[in-house]
């Protein structure tokens, strides 16, 4: 069985303690969505001499082209920094009930096994994409839409 290669295929999941975003609540966990950048190659001829055509239209010389190739990035590098639940909160009975819930709205179909494998963050991301959050690292306001995270209520809210 191959050994599987960090970060190919998968998010990075970062938990900040000393460096969180600027502006963040203490002690709160962030997840991060890298996106890299696209990156479109372009190949142009460009003519360094035109053809040299006689008078009765026969080519005496044909043109001269030079190839050149260049890259362009067609989108920027996007990096999202988004709460999440902290990894003590993710107990195997917290993500149960999160592959419990994703089952039921039809986005988990494997087994209910407590664990935040390759399925469950296939379901996560299925979840949070038309949310507006295309990641399998789940969200805090995902799991509080899910019922599975406590709501932070201010004084005079209640």
């Amino acid at each position: 069985m191959p050994l599987p290669v960090p970060g190919v295929g998968e998010p990075e999941i970062i938990q900040i303690r000393s460096a969180p975003p600027p502006g963040s609540p203490p002690g709160a966990c962030w997840g991060r969505e890298a996106t890299p950048a696209v990156i479109e190659t372009v190949t142009e001829q460009i003519l360094l001499q035109p053809a040299q055509v006689r008078s009765d239209g026969t080519v005496e010389m044909p043109a001269v082209y030079k190839t050149e190739t260049r890259q362009s990035i067609v989108k920027e590098r996007r990096e999202l920094w988004f709460r999440t639940p902290c990894q003590h909160e993710l107990t195997p009975d917290l993500v149960a009930s999160l592959q419990r819930a994703l089952a039921a709205r039809g986005l988990y179909g494997g087994q209910i096994n407590g664990m935040m494998d390759r399925p469950t963050r296939h379901a996560v991301r299925g979840y949070q994409a038309p949310l507006g959050l295309d990641s399998g690292i789940l969200s805090l306001a995902a799991a509080r839409k899910l019922g599975l995270a406590v709501v932070d209520v201010k004084p005079g809210d209640a």
